[in-house]
């Protein structure tokens, strides 16, 4: 009786290791890095992939963290659908740009500015799977240069490479009338002769 116990014991915990191990299986994907210019909109993607088909018990949470660590902050949260911020950094400049049939669930940040600089999770839960990866995405916003360091060096060289060619030329144009004189002089002195 025993053994048949045992052997009962052992298939009952496989059935739940089984199930634990296909309820824990989603997986965020995003961007390590995005840089953006101060002023302007950008998309933020985040994509999933989960082992349950996603079902109305999907949820999605955008939080961020300054580059001072200071306090997390929601920025975004999605269920049956997209709810703002009703206060915060990102009151009114966030939207959905998620399509959950396609397993994409990013936003779309508005007017960045410098303060936007900092960390951005993304995270999905698919009832069963409510475990699995966090999405992490850093973004940072640059100011719009009108003239970049490459431009300035490209401007450089060439500047220096037309002025190494009009010397060129001025020298190759001197010593021609050199010549020319010269060549005038031993002629007028042949004349003589």
């Amino acid at each position: 009786m025993r053994g048949r116990t045992w052997l009962g014991a052992a298939l009952v915990l496989a059935a739940q290791l089984r199930a634990l191990w296909l309820a824990a299986a989603v997986e965020v994907h995003t961007a390590k890095e995005v840089v953006a210019v101060n002023g302007t909109n950008q998309r933020l993607r985040c994509s999933f992939s989960s082992s349950s088909p996603v079902g109305q018990q999907l949820s999605v949470s955008w939080n961020f963290q300054p580059e001072d660590l200071s306090s997390h902050e929601l920025v975004f949260y999605y269920q049956k659908e997209p709810f703002k911020p009703p206060s915060g950094r990102f009151k009114d400049r966030v939207t959905w740009d998620g399509n959950i049939e396609r397993n994409d669930v990013s936003i779309m940040l508005w007017n960045l500015q410098p303060s936007d600089n900092g960390t951005f999770t993304c995270q999905v839960t698919n009832w069963p799977d409510v475990y699995g990866t966090i999405g992490e995405l850093r973004l940072r916003v640059v100011q719009k240069v009108s003239f970049s360091e490459i431009h300035f060096l490209a401007v450089a060289i060439g500047s220096a490479s037309v002025l190494m060619i009009i010397v060129v030329i001025a020298v190759f144009m001197c010593r021609q009338r050199r010549r020319r004189a010269r060549d005038k002089r031993l002629e007028v002195a042949d004349t003589e002769w």
